[in-house]
């Protein structure tokens, strides 16, 4: 993956809306939600909906489906995948299976 894409994800992440928006799609998994819903589960107008929704999308995080008059809205878990295969593709000298993450209740962490 180039350095440039990857920028634009994680610049794309750093807002909070956007990754309240990318997080909401992830939980809802393929299948998607229509905008009109994503925005009425986080309390955001049409036109900043829209914005962001755009900026995701344009850094490949999330596509979009028409059917009939609405936008069906999903991530992209290929890219995302993407992203965090190449955030900790060098993790630990080359060994990214130590860097799974930590069980809840596991050695590394408290109840």
């Amino acid at each position: 993956m180039e350095n440039k894409k990857v920028v634009d994800q994680l610049g794309a992440l750093a807002q909070e809306t956007r990754l309240a928006i990318f997080r909401l799609l992830v939980e809802t998994g393929p299948a998607g939600l229509p905008a009109g819903e994503i925005g009425q589960r986080l309390n955001l107008p049409p036109a900043t909906l829209s914005f962001h929704l755009s900026q995701l999308s344009h850094a490949g995080l999330v596509r979009f489906l028409r059917k009939g008059r609405s936008l069906i809205y999903s991530a992209d878990f290929a890219a995302m995948n993407g992203l965090v295969s190449f955030l900790t593709e060098n993790c630990c000298g080359g060994r990214p299976e130590l860097c799974a993450p930590a069980d809840a209740c596991g050695p590394d962490r408290t109840a």
